[in-house]
């Protein structure tokens, strides 16, 4: 097999401020395996014994609750670690990992963890900094489930979805992975049937355009509105 070469991960954040000897370390020990579209990159509560770097694709992190439900937490981008389970003080990882498109990851041996952190201090730094943005993000989350109408909760969503993988197109701008109606569900904690009922009364106003798995903001400004709760009640 051939060797991985630095340059994949030599401009990411995660890797800032590491000399090109040590980045040849870092990647001498990762293994790169491709996950196909749907298929888990691991699973809520297995032994967590790997940590992950997504260098193409995206994927959806999801928490199974004890009733049965399923709550979209985040989508990963490429250049974003995942499974850092020893950076929260776990041994299992919190939630599941599915691809939302066909993904290449990258993959280290957990006890690595430690000696990363260790031997590179702007690795452990950029790492906590993602997780305390992580958590933040989770804090927000929580504020908006228990404070905000649905409308906003689904237009906050698609708009930090168009922030993190936006691809501006003629139509507007797609969120570049396929994303189904029950995917903003899950993310929004609402059921199927009022996420489509409010999608597809945004594409009767032209706020957005859907298609199989595919969702298009054409209307970002107006969306922002919505998710601030300035528009005018009936």
């Amino acid at each position: 097999m051939a060797s991985l070469d630095r340059s994949l991960i030599a401009g990411l954040s995660v890797f800032e401020g590491i000399a090109a000897a040590d980045l040849d370390r870092i990647i001498g020990q990762a293994r790169s395996i491709r996950v196909a579209r749907d298929q888990r990159v691991f699973e809520q509560e297995q032994e967590a014994h790997s940590f992950f770097l997504l260098l193409d694709g995206h994927v959806r992190v999801v928490k199974s609750t004890p009733d049965g439900h399923e709550v979209t937490v985040r989508y990963i981008s490429p250049g974003e670690l995942l499974g850092i389970a020893s950076a929260l003080g776990r041994t299992t990882y919190p939630a599941n990992a599915i691809a939302a498109a066909d993904c290449v990851v990258l993959a280290w041996p957990s006890q690595l963890w430690l000696t990363f952190s260790a031997s590179f201090p702007s690795f452990s730094a950029n790492t906590y900094k993602a997780v305390g943005s992580r958590l933040q993000d989770a804090h927000s989350r929580v504020v908006e489930m228990s404070t905000e109408q649905v409308e906003q909760r689904v237009a906050h969503a698609l708009l930090k979805l168009i922030k993190q993988s936006g691809k501006k197109t003629e139509e507007g701008i797609l969120i570049d992975f396929p994303i189904s109606r029950q995917d903003v569900a899950e993310m929004t904690g609402t059921t199927l049937h009022t996420a489509s009922r409010l999608l597809s009364a945004w594409e009767d106003q032209g706020l957005v355009k859907g298609g199989r798995q595919k969702i298009v903001v054409v209307e970002p400004h107006r969306l922002l509105v919505i998710a601030e709760g300035r528009t005018s009640k009936s």
